[in-house]
């Protein structure tokens, strides 16, 4: 049986119920608060292995609470949201989530999110330098550089970007991009992942740097040099 403590942030008390019953059956040790301001409050005080953040909270929103919680700490988070637009997935990876589900959600597709994002948070090996052409990884202090310039980099762009570099010149299709990134499936009409190469290949790319992340028309995306 599990025994990671959770938070759960979320002020509906019907879904707020709903998701601590469905981690308390799975062994997981809960504590909720109805509003960001007291979420924050008993993170600091006892600090959670996981957090389950809803979007739209009373006074401090979820996306607040978000930055809020990821400038002190790692933890995973899991944000909940109505808003199933892109963009608004988007905006809520970038201010630090780690994963995003739309309401209405079964209690088991809840509960693989929250696995999913424990395997993710386990220690990982040792460090390594990634090196491929001239684009250089160092797995240790999530530093890329192209040509020794550095390239500052969102946490889901470093992931990106490892991925291509530990699978050099092999197609990487967007069913395996979404399951090693992002831990699933946004859906077939997203265009999440065409958004976030587009974002690496604009740091990449810099001062006419060639292409090095190319498309595969029809399959996915492929690290290597021009031909």
């Amino acid at each position: 049986m599990a025994s990671e403590r959770v938070l759960v942030i979320e002020d509906e008390a019907r879904i707020a119920q709903f998701i601590e019953r469905g981690l308390i059956y799975e062994g997981y040790r809960v504590s909720v608060a109805r509003d960001g301001q007291t979420g924050l409050m008993i993170a600091r005080d006892n600090p959670p292995d996981l957090v389950i953040l809803d979007w739209m909270l009373p006074g401090l929103d979820g996306l607040e609470v978000c930055k809020r919680l990821r400038t002190a700490s790692d933890v995973p988070i899991l944000m909940l949201t109505a808003k199933d637009d892109v963009k608004d997935r988007v905006t809520g990876l970038d201010a630090g989530a780690d994963d995003y589900l739309v309401k209405p959600f079964s209690v088991d597709e809840l509960m693989a999110r929250v696995r999913a994002l424990f395997r993710r948070s386990q220690p990982v090996s040792r460090p390594e330098i990634l090196r491929f052409a001239d684009l250089t990884l160092d797995t240790g202090t999530h530093r890329a550089y192209r040509s020794d310039k550095p390239i500052d980099l969102t946490a889901k762009e470093y992931e990106l970007l490892e991925l291509f570099m530990r699978n050099p010149r092999q197609v990487l299709t967007r069913d395996v991009i979404f399951d090693r990134v992002w831990g699933y499936d946004f859906g077939g009409e997203s265009n999440i992942i065409e958004v976030y190469v587009r974002y690496l290949r604009q740091k990449t790319e810099t001062d006419g740097m060639p292409r090095l992340i190319h498309t595969v028309r029809g399959v996915g995306y492929v690290l290597r040099e021009e031909e």
